[in-house]
C-alpha cells in the first residue's frame, strides 16, 4: 500500500495549489483526480475556457462595429464558431498540460480515478476500468469543488436546456438565448453569444443583477449591457421550463404577479453552483456536512476529523478559484507548523463582461447595514485620456473610506481592465492604507489606473483633478 503525508482529492485550483505547496514544504504528496485532465472546473469548463470565448467574441464585436472608427476598413467579418471553440480547447489543453508539468516538477504522485474514504487515513482510488487501489495518508485535503445547480422543476437535457459546461461547446450560435440567473456566469456567457449575434434575455429572481456586488456596479453594468442589446427581466421568478423540439419555453411570474413567457432556442440555467461530495464516502471517515451540503470546517479549514481538511467550493464562502488557492496554501502551511492567514473580506470578485466589473472589501450597502460612518470617492472612466484613446469610456472607480480614519474599506470599479486593477485595492486594504495613501502614490499617465488615484483624491476632500 502506497503511503503519503498529504493526499489531495480533486485537482482544481484549490487542490493542485495545495498539493504544490505541500510538496514545496517537504511533504510526500499525492493528488487524486477522477477526470483524465487536471485543473478541475476552472481550467476545463469554467474560468479559462470562458475567458477564451469572451476574448474571441470581443474581437469579433470590435471588428464588426468599431474598426471603421479606428480607421481600419475590413470586409464584413463572419463568425466561425467551430474555430472559436477549437481555439478555446487549445487554450484549455495548454493550461492543463502546464498543471501536469507542475505535478512532475514537484514530484507529486497523480492518481486518476474516484477518491473515496475507507477510513480517516485510508483512501480508495477507483479507476475508470473498475480496478481500485487503497492508499494510506497521514493528512487528507478534500478539494472536490462544485457542480452547476439547477431548479427542482427544470430537466437539464444538456442540448437545449443547458448549464455553463454545455454553453462552452455549442455547435451553433443561438437565435435567442434565455439566461436564467443574472449572476456572474450567466452574464459572462450571455455576453459571449450577444456579441456573436444572439438575442439574449436574462431572467433574474432578485431586483438587480450581480446581487452580491456594490449596488452602483450592478446599476452601471445593467445600463451598459442594455446599451449592448441585452434584455433584462428582473424580480421575475421562473416556474417552468419546457422543451418542444428546437424551442424552449420559460414560464415565470413578474413582480406584479402576472404570468409571463419567454421563448428561445436555448436556455442557459445559471442559478449558482452546489458543493460536490458525491461518492466521497465521507460517512466512512466520519466527516460532517452542514445543512447546505458543504463540508463543515473550523477557522483552520479542519473538519471534525482532525487529520482531514477541506478547501474551495466544497466549504463555505465565495466559490472563486483564487479563494480556493489561498485556502490550499493556508492548509499546507498549517500542516507544516506555520501561521498563515486569509482575510476573506479581501478576496476580490470579478465579472469578465466588457467593461469588466471588480470589487473588494465592503460594499456601500454592507457599511450602511453595519452603521459605519463612511465617505465615497468616485471617478468616471470617460474623464481619462487613456479611456478616450481606446474608446473604452464606460464605467467608474468608487472608493469607500472610513469617515474618521480615511482607511479604505471598499474598492469597486467597472471599466476597462478592472479585473487587473482591483489588485491595487486588495494591496491597499491588506496594508490598511488610507484613501490619501493611494492619492499620494504616483500613477503612470496615460493609464486606466489613474482613475484609481482620482477616485482616492475625490474621497479625500473632493479634490479630484480631472473632474
Amino acid at each position: 500500500m502506497s503511503q503519503f503525508d498529504v493526499t489531495v482529492i480533486g485537482s482544481g485550483p484549490g487542490g493542485y495549489v495545495a498539493a504544490i505547496r505541500a510538496a514545496q514544504l517537504g511533504f510526500k504528496t499525492a493528488i487524486i483526480e477522477k477526470y483524465p485532465t487536471l485543473g478541475g472546473t476552472c481550467l476545463n469548463v469554467g474560468c479559462i475556457p470562458s475567458k477564451a470565448l469572451l476574448d474571441s467574441s470581443e474581437h469579433f464585436e470590435k471588428a464588426k462595429h468599431e474598426f471603421a472608427d479606428y480607421g481600419i476598413i475590413i470586409n464584413e467579418p463572419k463568425v466561425d464558431l467551430a474555430k472559436m471553440i477549437e481555439r478555446k480547447n487549445g487554450v484549455v489543453e495548454q493550461t492543463t498540460k502546464g498543471i501536469n508539468f507542475l505535478m512532475d516538477k514537484n514530484k507529486i504522485t497523480v492518481f486518476e480515478g474516484v477518491g473515496s474514504f475507507e477510513s480517516a487515513t485510508q483512501i480508495k482510488v477507483t479507476k475508470n476500468d473498475g480496478s481500485s487501489e487503497i492508499i494510506d495518508s497521514k493528512y487528507t485535503i478534500i478539494a472536490t469543488g462544485s457542480k452547476p445547480s439547477s431548479l427542482p422543476f427544470i430537466t437539464l437535457d444538456k442540448e437545449r436546456i443547458i448549464t455553463s459546461t454545455e454553453a462552452l461547446n455549442l455547435k451553433e450560435i443561438p437565435k435567442h438565448l434565455v439566461v436564467i440567473g443574472g449572476g456572474v456566469i450567466g452574464l459572462e456567457l450571455g455576453s459571449v453569444y450577444l456579441r456573436l449575434g444572439s438575442q439574449v434575455t436574462v431572467v433574474e429572481f432578485m431586483d438587480k443583477i450581480i446581487p452580491g456586488m456594490d449596488g452602483a456596479l450592478s446599476k452601471e453594468l445593467q445600463k451598459v449591457l442594455r446599451k449592448q442589446g441585452m434584455k433584462f427581466e428582473l424580480s421575475t421568478a421562473v416556474s417552468a421550463v419546457e422543451r418542444n423540439g428546437d424551442s424552449v419555453k420559460v414560464t415565470a411570474k413578474n413582480k406584479k404577479g402576472e404570468e409571463v413567457n419567454f421563448e428561445g432556442d436555448y436556455v442557459l440555467v445559471s442559478v449558482g453552483r452546489r458543493p460536490y461530495t458525491d461518492g466521497l464516502g465521507l460517512e466512512k471517515a466520519g466527516v460532517e456536512l452542514d445543512e447546505r451540503g458543504r463540508v463543515k470546517t473550523n477557522d483552520h479549514l479542519q473538519t471534525n476529523v482532525s487529520n482531514i481538511y477541506a478547501i474551495g467550493d466544497v466549504v463555505k464562502g465565495a466559490m472563486l478559484a483564487h479563494k480556493a488557492e489561498e485556502e490550499g496554501t493556508l492548509v499546507a502551511e498549517i500542516l507544516a507548523g506555520q501561521k498563515p492567514h486569509i482575510n476573506y473580506n479581501l478576496i476580490p470578485g470579478v465579472v469578465y463582461t466588457w467593461p469588466e466589473v471588480a470589487g473588494v472589501g465592503k460594499t456601500e450597502e454592507q457599511l450602511k447595514a453595519e452603521g459605519v460612518a463612511y465617505k465615497v470617492g468616485n471617478f468616471p472612466m470617460r474623464a481619462l485620456g487613456r479611456s478616450r484613446a481606446s474608446g473604452d469610456t464606460d464605467g467608474f472607480v468608487k472608493i469607500i473610506a472610513d469617515e474618521k480614519t480615511d482607511e479604505v474599506l471598499g474598492f469597486h470599479m467597472i471599466g476597462a481592465r478592472a479585473a487587473d486593477l482591483v489588485a491595487e485595492g486588495v494591496i491597499a486594504m491588506e496594508f490598511r492604507a488610507s484613501a490619501e495613501d493611494i492619492a499620494r502614490s504616483s500613477h503612470a499617465h496615460p493609464t486606466y489606473a489613474e482613475a484609481v488615484k482620482e477616485a482616492a483624491l475625490d474621497a479625500t476632500g473632493k479634490r479630484a483633478i480631472h473632474m
